[in-house]
């Protein structure tokens, strides 16, 4: 899978021009929800995208910043090998691709994961989320991109249109949100679950705080 925050928030996008062409959808009230990394991706949709009339995530992402926290020498060596493993993708006639979960489901957890690493895999390596189109990672040289097109950039623009920050009090991404609800403009707010982790708040109905997103939609659109 090529990784592109471009494509990423052009999905938003796409999905707007879609509704709005629906007769029963009212084009000044629709909104974004992105879970992740789609979170991430639906602030940067709404940053171009003034469609977008507000925005929620959960458990935000922003994978791009990951990709820029390497400065000087080494982020240079990383684009240098990236853009060498290009030459080589050419002449492979694929790309290179790591997956990071089994291509069947598990019942136990691999030995010497990380910690988030071990969180991940509860849910996309097990029955709990596997997917066969979802082995966890993209191709080798699409870190190009996430390293030279910020998500967020322009977070700052999205006001006056609200923003709600949904996040889990025991999830190991919060502080992608707390970042971005600091560059962020208001109308702006931090919502926090109470005794989730991250992926808690993938699939886990009775956590998942519904009512919340209903009455934020309702009162801000």
């Amino acid at each position: 899978m090529v990784g592109s925050t471009d494509i990423y928030a052009e999905d938003f996008s796409a999905g707007v021009d879609f509704l709005g062409s629906q007769a029963y959808v009212d084009k000044e009230r629709i909104g974004a929800v992105g879970i992740c990394g789609s979170g991430g991706f639906a602030l940067s949709a709404a940053a171009m995208d003034s469609r977008i009339k507000a925005i929620a995530t959960s458990v935000m992402y922003d994978i791009s910043s990951m990709g820029n926290d390497m400065t000087g020498e080494a982020r240079f060596e990383m684009l240098d090998q990236l853009s060498q493993q290009r030459w080589t993708d050419f002449e492979n006639g694929k790309p290179a691709f790591q997956p990071t979960f089994p291509e069947k489901p598990v019942d136990q957890i691999p030995e010497g994961l990380d910690p988030v690493s071990e969180e991940f895999f509860t849910f996309y390596g097990m029955d709990r989320g596997w997917h066969p189109n979802a082995f966890g990672n993209v191709t080798s040289t699409s870190m190009l991109s996430l390293m030279n097109f910020p998500s967020l950039a322009h977070i700052n623009e999205i006001a006056p249109r609200p923003i709600l920050f949904i996040v889990g009090e025991n999830a190991h991404s919060t502080h992608f949100s707390e970042t971005a609800y600091d560059n962020a403009a208001e109308p702006k707010e931090i919502y926090v679950v109470p005794d989730v982790n991250h992926v808690d708040l993938y699939d886990q109905v009775d956590k998942i705080p519904f009512d919340k997103l209903e009455s934020f939609f309702t009162e801000k659109m």
